[in-house]
């Protein structure tokens, strides 16, 4: 019987140092993700029921410091609605013209954005409930598949 295990799902932080909010969202993902990782030893207790309730999926963090490109920023609008371009793009009304802002001045990108990419989701700005709600739906390790 072999047994394939699902890949990590790849969550992208859109990060800018300088911005404290960024800086805390970064952490706040790394804790999650480290949390994540941690399993239980067999010469621990030995009944695990109750805290595996609460573990989250483990997941591939994905830190940059670079605007989207222009693949990136469609699907990041796709996912948060392309009404809602100003709110990631200083100035824009639309995908077009952010587009075209992001392109003259990246800088215009205002971070911190997190993306799940693989479940098409983002959470703009420092929503620490809206990143937890997105990373605990995550699907589990017990998504995976046997043959």
């Amino acid at each position: 019987m072999f047994r394939f295990h699902k890949t990590l799902d790849v969550i992208t932080l859109f990060h800018k140092p300088s911005i404290p909010s960024s800086v805390r969202v970064l952490t706040q993902l790394k804790q999650v993700s480290a949390h994540a990782s941690e399993t239980a030893t067999e010469d621990q207790a030995s009944d695990h029921t109750e805290q595996n309730k609460f573990q989250r999926s483990e997941f591939e963090l994905n830190v940059t410091e670079d605007p989207p490109t222009s693949d990136q920023l469609r699907s990041i609008l796709e996912y948060i609605g392309a009404k809602k371009a100003k709110d990631i793009v200083e100035g824009a009304r639309d995908f077009g013209d952010a587009q075209k802002k992001l392109e003259e001045d990246g800088s215009r990108f205002k971070r911190p954005v997190v993306v799940d990419w693989n479940n098409g989701r983002a959470v703009v700005g420092e929503n620490e409930s809206e990143i937890l709600k997105m990373l605990s739906t995550l699907p589990k390790e017990t998504d995976s598949v046997n043959l």
